[in-house]
């Protein structure tokens, strides 16, 4: 995968805090994601997968330029079956 350039602002890392999400949790499951789509409400993309100690994870982030990435929110999700 190329290099990706996360757009972080003090908003979005409380954001993300608040819900027990670091900021190398979201840009782990960006760059290695077990399964990515589409958000069902917004239609931005969103990417799950695992985080360093093993919580299974969505994210959903605006994809600004091919390596820009505007991080939106994540949240611990039920691992498929």
């Amino acid at each position: 995968m190329a290099f990706l350039d996360f757009i972080w602002t003090e908003e979005i890392i409380k954001h993300l805090s608040d819900h027990g999400i670091s900021q190398d949790d979201f840009e782990a499951v960006v760059c290695h994601p077990t399964s990515t789509g589409l958000s069902r409400s917004s239609g931005l993309p969103v990417s799950w997968g695992y985080t360093s100690d093993g919580r299974y994870i969505l994210v959903v982030y605006e994809r600004i330029e091919q390596e820009t990435i505007l991080p939106v929110t994540a949240y611990e999700v039920r691992e498929p079956r």
